[in-house]
C-alpha cells in the first residue's frame, strides 16, 4: 500500500494556522502530510499551535516557511521545488 504525499501551501496568514491542523488532521488518516508558508509572515504560534505542529512531525509530516517564523522549518524557493515533486497532492489553501 502506498501511501500519499500531501502538500498544503498557505498564501494568506488568515488561514495558515487553521491549514496546520488540517495537515495534521490528514496524517492522522494515515498519509504524509505537509504545509508551506509562502512569503507571507504570521503572527507568534501559541503553545497549542505548537503542539499540533509537534504531533505532525511525530507523523512525519513538517509546516515550513519561507520566511522566517519561529517554531517552523524554514526552506527556499528551491528547496520547496524540490519537495513538491515528491507530492501527490498539492492543495492551495484560503487563498483570497
Amino acid at each position: 500500500m502506498e501511501y500519499k504525499k500531501v502538500c498544503f501551501m498557505y498564501r494568506h496568514k488568515d488561514y495558515a494556522l487553521d491549514g496546520m491542523r488540517s495537515a495534521l488532521g490528514l496524517a492522522v488518516e494515515n498519509m504524509y502530510a505537509y504545509g508551506v508558508v509562502l512569503d507571507t509572515p504570521i503572527d507568534a504560534i501559541d503553545e497549542n499551535q505548537m503542539e499540533s505542529i509537534e504531533m505532525l512531525r511525530d507523523m512525519e509530516g513538517e509546516i515550513y516557511s519561507t520566511t522566517p517564523v519561529e517554531g517552523l522549518e524554514p526552506i527556499t524557493i528551491e528547496e520547496l521545488g524540490e519537495k513538491l515533486r515528491e507530492m501527490t497532492n498539492i492543495i492551495p489553501y484560503g487563498i483570497k
